[in-house]
């Protein structure tokens, strides 16, 4: 499984690369603007420090000015992942960038049949929002379940990025179902590796030494 981290923030992607973890990055307009780098900036920037999928989200809202866009981002470096809305204008942009050779990201899939058309169009990875299902009382792990079993059955060139990731059990489920990425805010990402009985053993194991030591 493959771990994307959700920030554009150089400096927390720059830790937790140090962690031998990320594969890739999410950005979008949202998490872009909170940064003090212009955006062309922080996508070089963030193309040097990891070396894998690096989503870059489109703000037109018109197939023609997507894919405009689209070949521009995707011009400035070879791991540039389109970030396209799974809307009708959002499959021909996908459509359209597929035969092109240029990667794309369907964000805002929140159906199985939203994340169909997006595979049968070409996107390279489709991006279900869970956290945001389970908000409004829907299960949003079964929609990866059923995504999963769809891009088996057809076998699409086509992966899963579980997104809107809420909390560390989301991180597991989407391993047992067999999703491809998870893509994972940095507090997330800090809540995987914490357990109070590490510390506790971590504590004991360096005052037990301190008794040999002396």
């Amino acid at each position: 499984m493959k771990f994307f981290i959700d920030t554009a923030d150089v400096k927390e992607i720059e830790k937790y690369a140090s962690w031998g973890v990320v594969d890739g990055v999410t950005t979008n307009p949202s998490l872009m603007s909170k940064q003090s780098l212009s955006f062309l900036d922080a996508v070089k920037k963030i193309c040097e420090i990891v070396d894998g999928p690096i989503s870059v989200e489109v703000t037109a809202t018109n197939s023609e000015e997507m894919i405009k866009q689209a070949e521009e981002y995707s011009a400035m470096h070879k791991n540039i992942v389109i970030k396209v809305p799974c809307d009708a204008e959002g499959l021909k942009v996908i459509s359209a960038l597929k035969k092109k050779g240029i990667k794309t990201n369907a964000t805002l899939v929140f159906s199985a049949n939203q994340g169909l058309l997006c595979a049968k169009a070409g996107a390279s990875y489709i991006s279900p929002f869970v956290g945001r299902l389970d908000d409004i009382g829907q299960d949003g792990m079964e929609l990866i379940s059923e995504l999963a079993d769809i891009i088996d059955n057809y076998e699409f060139d086509t992966e899963i990025i579980v997104a809107s990731i809420r909390h560390p059990r989301h991180v597991t489920d989407a391993a047992l179902l067999g999703a491809h990425v998870a893509t994972i805010p940095p507090e997330i990402l800090e809540k995987l590796i914490k357990h109070p009985k590490t510390d506790e053993g971590i504590e004991k194991f360096l005052k037990d030494w301190e008794k040999v030591s002396k």
